[in-house]
């Protein structure tokens, strides 16, 4: 087993609607990834959320925290832990430069819990975000 650490966050636009990005045409996550060698996890979000989301105007509201989750890499075990930060964007076309993450959409936060592939990830945000977005989406 090895263990990871990812972050991303959880972008709301005015309207309250949050990005979700499918990974590899096959699940929906928030925007998050890998925190490089050297890297802040604020600046590993703000990365993730570029590359995954083409979004780079962001207006950071709060850290949300982290949670732990477990799952299989290269046939391995992983222990992930992910934080993720809360932020603002206007409303913009979502243009995603990673192509393992070829798409990108605003949704409706109450449809978000639901669409998240992973279980833990809709917990902690039903738990942690959803709380926040109407304040946040202003």
């Amino acid at each position: 087993m090895f263990s990871t650490h990812a972050a991303g966050g959880v972008v709301v636009d005015p309207r309250g609607h949050v990005v979700v990005v499918s990974q590899r045409s096959r699940t929906w996550s928030l925007p998050k990834g890998h925190v490089e060698d050297g890297e802040s996890v604020l600046g590993a979000a703000r990365r993730e959320i570029h590359e995954e989301c083409g979004l780079a105007d962001l207006d950071l509201v709060q850290e949300l925290g982290s949670f732990s989750r477990m799952a299989v890499r290269r046939g391995l075990p992983e222990y992930k832990t992910i934080t993720l930060f809360l932020f603002r964007s206007p409303t913009a076309p979502l243009a995603p430069l990673d192509p393992a993450n070829p798409e990108a959409r605003w949704v409706p936060a109450a449809e978000v819990p639901d669409l998240l592939s992973h279980p833990a990830d809709g917990r902690f945000f039903r738990e942690q975000a959803l709380p926040l977005i109407g304040g946040a989406a202003r």
